[in-house]
Order: C-alpha cells, then sequence, then structure tokens
C-alpha cells in the first residue's frame, strides 16, 4: 500500500483569504499526481479568483481572448507561408539537361504560337412535305468553320506563317487565337505558289510575341526537334519531341482539294498531327528551324517541316514585292527509275522524262520551255551541270533558283544530247 502524509505547505493569497498547499510525499507516482494536482488546483483558483474579481476578471479574459485571437492568426499566417514554400518546392524539376532545354523552349515560343481558323458562308436549304411531296422552302446563309490550325507569330506587328493548305479557300475569312485566347481577325497576305506556307497579318494594331528563326541550312540528322502546334479542339496545346530523321526529303502531300510535291523539307520523328501542322519546329535553343507540314498516312513517326530558310525568303519577297513568287520552267515531267525506263523503252535509267498526262499538257504554253522548243519525250538530265537523279529532282534544283536566272539545260533527244539555255519566268499563285 503507497502511504503518504499531508504537511503543511507555502501559502496561496487572494485579498483577506489564504490557501495552503498541502505537501505531498509518496514512495510511487510522485510526478503524476502533482502535475494531476497542480493543474486542478489552478483550474480552481482560477474559477474562484473570477467568481471574487467579477467583472475586473470580464475585461482581463476580453484582452486574453483578443491575444489568443492575434496569436492564431499570426499563426495562420505562418502556416500560409510554409505551404506556399512547399508549393514551390514541389515545382517540378528537369531531370536531363536535354529536357531542361525542350521546356525553356516550349515555354519561350508558346505565346507566339496561335490557332487559325477559317470561316465562310454556306447556303443552307431547308425542305418540307407539300401535296406535291418534298419541295424547297427556303435558303438561309450559315457561318460554318471550314478550316483550323497552327501558326506562329514572326513579327511583332501580327505577321502570322502557317501552312498553305489551311488558308487555301479564298473565300472565308481567316481569324488567329492566341495562347492566351484572344481572337484577332486578320487577312492572307501572300500564299506560296509552291511550298505548304502562306502567310496572314493580323488586323488589330498590338505587339504581339513572336518567335525567333534559326538557320536551316546549318541542320544535322539526329538533332534534336521539338514540335509544338495550339490548334483548337482536340489537339490543343501540342508538343512532341522527336530528332531530325533525314534532310532534303521529296514528298507530295495531300489533302481534301490540296495536291502539291513539296521539295527539299526536313524528316522528323517528332509527331506532326493536325495540333501541330502549320506550327514550328523547333531546335533546342527555342528557335524555329521549320514550318511543320505532313504526316506519312500509316506509318508512325514520319513527319515532314517546310525549312524555315524556304520561308524566310517568301517573306522578304513579301516585304519587297507584296507576293511571294517561284521560278517556272513550264513542263510536266516524271523521274525515271528503272522500271520508268523499262515502262516507256528509254534509253537512260536518270533524268527528267516531259510528258503530259490526261490533265495536264506535257509544255505550258508561252513558258520558258515552250520558248526554246523543248518537247514532250526530251529527256532533261542536267541543269547547269548538276546531274538529275532521284537525290535531285528537277523540281527541286529549279527552286533553288530565282525568277529571271539562266540556266542551262542538258537534253536527251532521241539518242542525241544537247544544251540549251532559258530564262526562268515567274510563278506566282
Amino acid at each position: 500500500m503507497t502511504r503518504y502524509t499531508l504537511p503543511q505547505g507555502p501559502g496561496i493569497s487572494f485579498g483577506r483569504f489564504k490557501f495552503s498547499l498541502p505537501r505531498f510525499r509518496f514512495k510511487k507516482r510522485r510526478k503524476r499526481f502533482l502535475i494531476g494536482l497542480g493543474a486542478s488546483l489552478l483550474l480552481l483558483l482560477a474559477v474562484g479568483g473570477a467568481v471574487w474579481m467579477g467583472g475586473t476578471w470580464y475585461a482581463n479574459a476580453q484582452a486574453l481572448l483578443a491575444e489568443i485571437r492575434s496569436r492564431a492568426l499570426e499563426a495562420g499566417a505562418s502556416a500560409t507561408e510554409v505551404r506556399t514554400e512547399r508549393v514551390i518546392e514541389r515545382e517540378y524539376i528537369p531531370q536531363t539537361t536535354q529536357e531542361e532545354k525542350v521546356i525553356d523552349a516550349v515555354k519561350s515560343v508558346s505565346p507566339a504560337v496561335v490557332s487559325v481558323v477559317g470561316k465562310k458562308e454556306i447556303t443552307a436549304t431547308f425542305f418540307g412535305i407539300s401535296n406535291e411531296g418534298l419541295v424547297e422552302q427556303k435558303q438561309s446563309l450559315e457561318t460554318k468553320e471550314v478550316s483550323r490550325g497552327s501558326g506562329f507569330f514572326v513579327s511583332a506587328d501580327g505577321m502570322v506563317v502557317t501552312n498553305k493548305h489551311v488558308v487555301q479557300d479564298k473565300n472565308a475569312s481567316y481569324s488567329v487565337v492566341t495562347s492566351a485566347g484572344k481572337t484577332y481577325e486578320a487577312r492572307v497576305l501572300a500564299r506560296d505558289p509552291v511550298q505548304d506556307v502562306a502567310i496572314l497579318k493580323v488586323s488589330e494594331e498590338q505587339k504581339f510575341s513572336f518567335a525567333r528563326l534559326a538557320d536551316s541550312s546549318a541542320l544535322q540528322i539526329g538533332q534534336s526537334v521539338v514540335a509544338i502546334g495550339n490548334a483548337l479542339g482536340e489537339f490543343r496545346n501540342t508538343v512532341s519531341v522527336g530528332v531530325i530523321s533525314g534532310l532534303g526529303r521529296t514528298i507530295t502531300a495531300s489533302g481534301g482539294n490540296f495536291v502539291e510535291t513539296i521539295y527539299d523539307v526536313i524528316q522528323t520523328d517528332s509527331a506532326i498531327n493536325q495540333g501541330n501542322s502549320g506550327g514550328p519546329l523547333l531546335n533546342l535553343q527555342g528557335e524555329v528551324i521549320g514550318v511543320n507540314t505532313a504526316t506519312v498516312i500509316g506509318a508512325q513517326n514520319i513527319g515532314f517541316a517546310i525549312p524555315i530558310d524556304q520561308v524566310r525568303r517568301g517573306i522578304a519577297q513579301l516585304e519587297q514585292s507584296g507576293t511571294i513568287a517561284a521560278p517556272f520552267l513550264g513542263v510536266r515531267y516524271v523521274m525515271i527509275t528503272p522500271e520508268v525506263a523499262e515502262r516507256y523503252n528509254l534509253p537512260v535509267l536518270e533524268g527528267a522524262l516531259v510528258t503530259a498526262n490526261a490533265a495536264d499538257l506535257a509544255i505550258t504554253p508561252d513558258s520558258p520551255a515552250a520558248k526554246v522548243g523543248i518537247r514532250q519525250r526530251d529527256i532533261i538530265v542536267k541543269i547547269d551541270g548538276e546531274k538529275i537523279d532521284k537525290e535531285n529532282a528537277l523540281g527541286k534544283i529549279i527552286q533553288r533558283h530565282s525568277p529571271g536566272d539562266i540556266v542551262l539545260l542538258t537534253i536527251l533527244r532521241e539518242g542525241k544530247e544537247f544544251s540549251i539555255s532559258l530564262t526562268l519566268s515567274t510563278r506566282t499563285e
């Protein structure tokens, strides 16, 4: 059994009253008992003091509550600061240097990337049923979206580059939607006659973020690239990362009523889709090296972009002459392969065979080719001494020139080879 005595301890005075606190002596549980007893006595004294002091206690309590509230607010502010610091600490940290460069490139260019939307008034016809059967009742005009793609600002005053197939309808009206969600009316300044590129201008005078253009002549196979777009809808804010997998490619792009052979394009395994078509292809410095334009249907990770140097040339022409012009020879041809040579019984395995089809003449009337007497079934084997083959298509070589340039063609006709000079004319939209 635990034994203890209650000797008199020190006293506590409240006014005329004095309370003596007993001094406890025990062998076990001494500390816990003292703490509990002390807390109980303090509570009892507080209540007794409150009863004794009456109104004075109320005033002191109010001051105490005010202090508690003040400290609680300070604690809340501190907690808020701590929570803010924790959010900052949770901000994503790139795991590699390349990942950091990709993130920085996307952040720097995203404000310059826009959606390009085409709308057009279309006649809608309504029908009704009468005694004579189904009859036309009335017609009305409805404004409908006819095209959508990405683009990007190339100047602070609102010049936008996009794909030509996005703005090919000359009867449509166009607008651009920025990454901030603002819509601006835009007009088409020019459509490149040979490349899938068009240039628009925002009508409203504003200062816009714009993308920096790189030098696409220095590109390397294996170089890391980022394709970015901002088309409205399912593919909004599209970003894909890859490498350059080929340079100087020739493709035939088609979509709707649009069919065009495009030369010297960049091939990449960075996914090109409806969301980033017309948007920029970037290097890791956040500079534009190309314009996303096409993808191979049914194949994975094969996309194409037009080198930005070709676009820069078009912009310079537009600023100087108000239009984009391309050199024009005036022949329709097929590239000779062993299969083509066998089919047409040709004496060579390379070159460009001048030939017609069901829709096009072999020689365009009044063209440079027509003026110097080039004929159907002529084989153009060289231009300025440069051999024409599968790597160097006729059109690809011509596009390196400008309207007004004089070129020397080496032609094979009926087994005889000869050369002839001509002046390239201008091909416009």
